[in-house]
């Protein structure tokens, strides 16, 4: 098997057999073509890399390339699967990973907003509008339902059920859940399928929920950008991208009280330790709060 080979039979193994997304793939074979660049240079194979070729190409993204242990750790994670994949389809080839420990990476707690944050953002977008409709309602499922972007660009419309409040969506790994719709969700979401969708698309015909000016299904990119434009209108003044919203969804959740066990179906979750990081959230709200208005604090 040849190196071209091998990837893209790794490839075709993250989409059919782990059920990856598109953007995961590409991290995964990004990593993998940076190491194999790395490699090509000291006239080398990745079918024949040892341990340590690959410490030696982990040294150069470190001190060379000034990389964070997270972003080392990720490259090390898509090497090993790769390996993981080939040294069980290849007998004679050994895992050069299987000795290699990971960087150590510290958690950080992601950035969400408060809930006059998001309303002072939501306040910031038209419904006069009809580009601005359909905007204000995929940024309110990301906060009402606690939506990944990639779920909600790709919502079909026979996918929305308005009778029962629930959004049938498509997650990580194919995985698929019913996310509940809150009442603004549902109002926004029928005054741009009542207003807005027709007006965009025109005559052209589209499954997707939500649509470009094209008519074409709108790509996650376009809604980074959008979310940017809209957060310059207020004085908010924090790193915000879409997976803001989702965050703040399950933050806002487990101060209220909501059980962390619910708070992950809802998000979909596979490992509940992942969304336990937001009761840390809470916890730090909390010390803060003590600090600022208790006399000892």
């Amino acid at each position: 098997m040849k190196e071209v080979q091998a990837i893209n039979r790794f490839k075709r193994f993250l989409e059919v057999e782990k059920g990856l997304s598109p953007n995961s793939i590409y991290s995964y074979t990004y990593d993998l073509k940076k190491f194999s660049d790395f490699l090509s240079s000291y006239n080398k194979d990745i079918l024949s890399a040892t341990q340590d070729d690959i410490q030696q190409f982990l040294n150069f993204e470190k001190n060379k390339k000034k990389n964070s242990s997270r972003t080392m750790a990720r490259s090390l994670a898509a090497i090993r699967q790769f390996y993981n994949f080939v040294s069980d389809k290849m007998e004679e080839i050994d895992n050069p990973t299987a000795k290699i420990e990971s960087p150590h990476v510290e958690k950080t707690l992601p950035d969400f907003l408060s809930i006059q944050e998001v309303n002072l953002l939501f306040s910031s977008i038209s419904e006069n509008d009809i580009y601005e409709l359909r905007d204000k309602t995929i940024f309110e499922l990301l906060y009402s339902c606690g939506l990944r972007i990639t779920e909600a660009i790709e919502i079909v419309y026979n996918n929305v059920d308005f009778e029962n409040s629930l959004i049938r969506v498509i997650g990580k790994g194919n995985r698929e859940r019913l996310a509940p719709i809150g009442e603004e969700a549902k109002r926004l979401l029928g005054k741009y399928l009542n207003e807005s969708r027709s007006a965009i698309s025109g005559k052209r015909e589209s499954e997707y929920l939500f649509i470009s000016k094209k008519g074409s299904k709108l790509n996650r990119k376009s809604a980074w950008r959008l979310l940017k434009n809209y957060v310059a209108r207020t004085k908010i003044r924090k790193n915000i991208t879409p997976h803001t919203l989702r965050h703040s969804f399950a933050t806002h959740l487990i101060e209220n009280g909501a059980d962390l066990r619910a708070v992950q179906e809802l998000l979909g979750h596979m490992d509940i330790s992942t969304t336990q990081i937001y009761t840390h959230l809470a916890k730090k709200k909390l010390q803060e709060i003590h600090k600022k208005h208790h006399p000892r604090g």
